[in-house]
């Protein structure tokens, strides 16, 4: 079973108002490739933090985090910046989209910061681009677009760099349950695809599409199981 990540006894602490709030508490876990989960658990569990520790967004006080060969809590922050660039995929809840560029420009971001911004990579993004369904609205700006639409911008943008795993923060939490059902469904199919995908969500009938639930309660993990998705859907090529 080749693994996506290991984590382990994973502690974050934070210093607020004279004291030292621990968000994680020794938290273990191992995400094999083709993985698709849900974290969940109530305010203050540590959801976020742990998101942020596995996209290299922040460090640990103590414990490992491995992708691939590296134990990222040891790397230098400009390592860090290239790992979270090339190896991992970020879906937000307000979509973090760049307001003055175009559909096709936003896509286009990972690889612009990179350096690595060809004619082949512009074709790449075109290519996700008609993959989420956006192919007519490559001119658009965010404002000329709906929520999905802007959601399924930042899902192909995730995609440019054809990371380990991709990182999603409650990526149906702005959307109404129609086009929420659409955005769910295209991560289903990239699951399905071979993509590994990390969610945090509150709701119960999200992890449901999930195959396995990490659930959270005051740092620590509560509970982790498998269960069988409540529906399946064919792969897609992305």
């Amino acid at each position: 079973m080749k693994l996506a990540a290991s984590v382990r006894n994973l502690v974050k602490d934070y210093p607020l108002g004279g004291e030292i709030v621990r968000a994680l508490r020794g938290v273990s876990f191992d995400l094999p490739e083709g993985d698709y989960v849900a974290i969940m658990g109530p305010s203050g569990s540590g959801k976020s933090t742990l998101l942020n520790l596995l996209g290299c967004l922040d460090r640990p006080t103590s414990g490992s985090i491995i992708l691939g060969d590296d134990d990222v809590s040891k790397l230098s922050d400009d390592e860090l910046s290239e790992i979270r660039a090339s190896r991992i995929g970020f879906v937000f809840q307000s979509y973090n989209l760049i307001p003055q560029l175009t559909v096709l420009e936003n896509i286009e971001v990972p690889l612009f910061y990179q350096g690595r911004l060809s004619a082949a990579g512009r074709r790449r993004c075109r290519q996700l681009a008609e993959l989420v369904g956006l192919g007519d609205r490559l001119n658009h700006r965010p404002f000329q677009l709906s929520g999905g639409q802007q959601q399924r911008v930042a899902i192909a943008r995730s995609l440019v760099n054809d990371p380990v795993f991709i990182l999603a923060d409650e990526p149906t939490g702005n959307l109404d349950s129609a086009t929420a059902e659409e955005i769910l469904t295209l991560l289903e199919q990239l699951n399905a695809s071979g993509k590994t995908l990390i969610m945090v969500t509150h709701e119960a009938d999200v992890a449901a599409r999930c195959r396995r639930v990490i659930r959270l309660r005051d740092g620590r993990i509560e509970s982790d199981r498998l269960q069988a998705p409540s529906r399946t859907v064919a792969a897609a090529v992305f």
